[in-house]
């Protein structure tokens, strides 16, 4: 059967491609050009952000299983509200993660 005469021969379609490639005259990449810094948090940053995300955790537990008698009995319902604090205050705290 014979060939289309519209059809173009690949090597010529993937030279023209090659030469306009904006990529072509990009510089090459190397990992030795990235900073070696360590910008990773510091260990009393994690402990504490985790710590009062548990806190808060065991507040609200604390605050179901006693029936309002635990932890501070006078703040009654608001119990919920300072354990979510405190709970969101360690939340928070983790946009610094890196």
């Amino acid at each position: 059967m014979p060939e289309s005469k519209h059809r173009k021969n690949r090597s010529n379609r993937a030279a023209a491609e090659a030469s306009s490639s904006p990529l072509r005259d990009a510089e090459p990449f190397d990992f030795k050009d990235l900073d070696g810094e360590d910008d990773s948090l510091p260990t009393w940053y994690k402990v504490t952000m985790f710590g009062l995300m548990i806190l808060g955790l065991l507040w609200i537990i604390l605050w179901y299983i006693s029936n309002g008698a635990l932890p501070v009995s006078a703040a009654g319902s608001w119990n919920i509200a300072i354990g979510f604090g405190v709970a969101m205050v360690g939340f928070f705290m983790t946009m610094r993660w890196k």
